[in-house]
């Protein structure tokens, strides 16, 4: 099971990333050197939306297609795919 997520940085901006555990990735990137480069001057980050994904390649593309987003349509998309409200990810 694959997970893509959104965290809110100290700084109000958002990241999106992918990981197969969602709680052991949180931690990385508040407490770790292994979180992603742009978060760890942001810390700390909270989570704020997440979405469960069959497979890794599923995830990469719903987070490509995230990341293609404006800021203001990032978290209402990841909850509309969700609650499967949209078509998957291609």
């Amino acid at each position: 099971m694959w997970f893509v997520y959104i965290v809110e940085c100290r700084d109000r901006s958002l990241y999106t990333g992918i990981t197969s555990d969602i709680d052991r990735r949180i931690n990385e990137h508040n407490n770790s050197r292994r979180g992603a480069k742009y978060t760890r001057s942001r810390r700390p980050v909270k989570l704020v939306a997440h979405c469960v994904v069959k497979d890794k390649s599923a995830a990469l593309r719903l987070e490509h297609k995230i990341k293609s987003l404006k800021k203001s349509e990032k978290i209402a998309y990841l909850l509309k795919e969700e609650s499967n409200e949209l078509e998957d990810a291609k």
